[in-house]
């Protein structure tokens, strides 16, 4: 396992994206801020209520010295952003999206919606965000068969528009096939692997810490 290409000197805080939807974006970032005992942020949240990212995070890690900032649009369908707000008569202004202002000492995890390519509206897709918010981007990844595909695709896509990556967290059980060929074609560390856990409860997410532990450090969050 590979150290994460950044310097812990240059950030307060990372982006989370997947290679797909349902690739474990929340649990990754739930884990992320226990870990690196961060606030949380999604900008776009889609799908009911009682689906929301948001309120899972704080079930999860967010306890009482946790900030969890609110959504900036938030649509009842569980759809692509566009497609959601599209529903409701609504157009995604990526202007009123803006990186809550945090503390000096303060570290953020933000979470995308589906994919790096997802579309936000006409215009912009979720690689646009992630250019506004000027974070390094952490990619959440399947461990097993297509992820190779599914990882360098995404790896390219963030390159070719400039923006820094982190690293890649791997999801599901330990394939070291998989991780080798993501770090050698990709020229892309896999700065952790988590298990796929069907049942996750904030006791899960603290027993995941040991295998974040390096990457935390790497971050000056250790």
């Amino acid at each position: 396992m590979q150290d994460s290409p950044i310097k812990k000197s240059s950030i307060n805080g990372l982006f989370v994206t997947g290679t797909d939807t349902e690739v474990g974006k929340t649990f990754v970032s739930a884990a992320l801020v226990e870990s690196l005992r961060a606030s949380y942020w999604k900008p776009v949240q889609t799908g009911p209520d009682l689906d929301h990212d948001t309120p899972e995070i704080l079930r999860l890690a967010g306890g009482t010295d946790r900030k969890i900032y609110p959504c900036s649009y938030s649509f009842p369908d569980p759809l692509s952003p566009h497609e959601a707000a599209r529903r409701v008569r609504e157009t995604i202004d990526l202007d009123k999206i803006e990186l809550p202002s945090i503390s000096e000492n303060e570290f953020l995890i933000v979470e995308g919606a589906g994919g790096a390519l997802v579309p936000l509206n006409d215009q912009f897709m979720m690689t646009d965000l992630m250019v506004k918010v000027n974070l390094p981007v952490v990619i959440v990844a399947r461990s097993g068969l297509g992820t190779i595909n599914h990882t360098l695709l995404t790896i390219e896509a963030l390159q070719r528009r400039g923006i820094t990556l982190a690293g890649v967290i791997m999801n599901g059980p330990e394939n070291k096939g998989n991780r080798e060929a993501i770090e050698e074609y990709g020229k892309m560390p896999v700065v952790a692997e988590l298990p796929r856990c069907e049942v996750v409860t904030p006791e899960t997410i603290i027993g995941l810490m040991p295998r974040l532990e390096r990457f935390s450090a790497s971050l000056g969050r250790s």
